[in-house]
């Protein structure tokens, strides 16, 4: 059976299906290979449950006619995306980065979708099997399409790009995150660029932050659209950008209030306004977007707890994520703050450094009181009245069966293994 014939069949179910216990009727299941599990041996049940076919690569699970055997069950899976959008022919954007890349396809998403049909990656599915079905959720309704690419390692952008055709792209920016598998911050850099490469050799637009230079720098031969908020030769621009503790900012002489916390959600605020002013999204209806858009899944979120204020930023961290939130939270007036950090993944060879770093920098801050958790900021501890050092988290919550947090305004930060967001029910 080709990569046609199976579109065909694809066309005529409700969707793609991974898993059985989301199996809706009519679906299309494709049974893939984990290091712990095998969907194969889930077929059976799969066309029980409703599903219209199943996709496996094992054929001692074949049911009957509704089977389709293939050699890679992962690889027809990818095959049939890229077929997929080739055959839609709709105009992608796709973006990726160290920071900041979810909440900007959220907003992206918000402005685009006052004026299109719009339809973007749900939550993180930005990986090599999450990618293939967020193409696969675009159908012929859809006007424009949103893929957020995530990476972790060299030529993983590349295999992206190669899948979604994208025909505009956007980085948020270059960081210090997952240095383990880029092989250091060149590595992050190199690895990230791949789309820039991608939309150069087929001569497709990048949207770019006209205040970062090493953007500008690696996108400096591709046809770019640009947003600043100090440069007036910027395609877009902006004005009075503030964090009190909200960022705000000034565009076409509107004063846009969002609901983000953060001057580094500011960049990410400037790239949805630039994006949607290309797509000739009315200014109103952008600053529309911006002012109602609210982050959710532990991402700047502000939460209220008994007589505590709570900055939940417990979806993931690095380095540069770590510098901003810090250097954020360092800035806001309140008489009682709190930081409570936890260990940062991912991070290699550089790991140790990196922890050390972020103690060292926090002992000479301003911030009164900070309590790390975990075993590599443990690993760095060091004498203070101030700063507290817990092994682990279970260690950190029998602490908090004897200690009080009141009336403070605490920044609770950390990878998203450390699932610190178990913090807010302590207080």
């Amino acid at each position: 059976m080709t990569i046609a014939d199976i579109h065909a069949l694809f066309l005529q179910s409700s969707g793609i299906v991974i898993d059985t216990r989301k199996i809706t009727p009519n679906a299309f299941f494709v049974a893939l290979k984990g290091d712990r599990f095998d969907a194969n041996t889930f077929a059976a049940e799969a066309l029980q449950l409703g599903a219209s076919h199943v996709l496996i690569d094992d054929a001692s699970y074949f049911v009957d006619h509704r089977t389709i055997v293939v050699s890679d069950a992962l690889t027809t899976l990818q095959e049939l995306a890229h077929y997929h959008r080739t055959y839609l022919g709709l105009p992608i954007i796709a973006l990726t980065g160290s920071n900041g890349k979810t909440t900007t396809k959220e907003l992206i998403h918000a402005v685009l979708s006052q004026k299109y049909a719009c339809k973007a990656t749900v939550g993180n599915l930005n990986n090599h099997i999450g990618v293939p079905l967020t193409l696969l959720s675009f159908d012929s309704k859809t006007e424009i399409g949103i893929v957020e690419m995530g990476a972790n390692h060299q030529k993983e952008i590349e295999f992206l790009c190669a899948l979604a055709s994208p025909d505009f792209g956007y980085i948020t920016n270059f960081g210090k995150a997952h240095l383990e598998g880029f092989g250091g911050v060149e590595g992050v850099i190199k690895g990230k660029s791949e789309m820039y490469t991608y939309l150069l050799s087929r001569r497709k637009k990048v949207f770019i932050n006209a205040d970062d230079p090493i953007q500008l720098k690696h996108a400096a031969e591709i046809d770019s659209f640009t947003f600043s908020a100090v440069n007036s030769a910027a395609d877009i621009q902006v004005n009075n950008v503030q964090a009190n503790p909200f960022v705000s900012l000034v565009h076409e002489g509107n004063f846009v209030q969002s609901q983000l916390i953060g001057l580094y959600n500011a960049t990410n605020i400037c790239a949805a306004i630039a994006i949607g002013s290309y797509f000739s999204v009315s200014t109103s209806d952008i600053h529309l977007a911006i002012a109602n858009y609210i982050p959710t899944n532990n991402r700047s979120q502000i939460l209220h707890k008994n007589s505590n204020e709570i900055i939940l930023d417990a979806y993931n961290a690095n380095p540069s994520s770590m510098a901003v939130a810090i250097a954020n939270f360092a800035q806001l007036q309140h008489p009682s703050k709190i930081m409570i950090l936890g260990d940062m993944f991912e991070l290699g060879e550089e790991s140790s450094h990196e922890h050390a770093a972020l103690v060292n920098f926090i002992a000479q801050s301003t911030v009164p009181c900070t309590y790390f958790v975990g075993p590599s900021f443990y690993a760095h501890r060091i004498a203070s009245s101030v700063m507290h050092f817990f092994k682990n988290y279970a260690e950190f919550e029998q602490f908090c069966t004897s200690t009080v947090f009141q009336n403070s305004l605490l920044l609770i930060k950390g990878s998203r293994g450390m699932a610190l967001e178990r913090i807010v029910e302590l207080m």
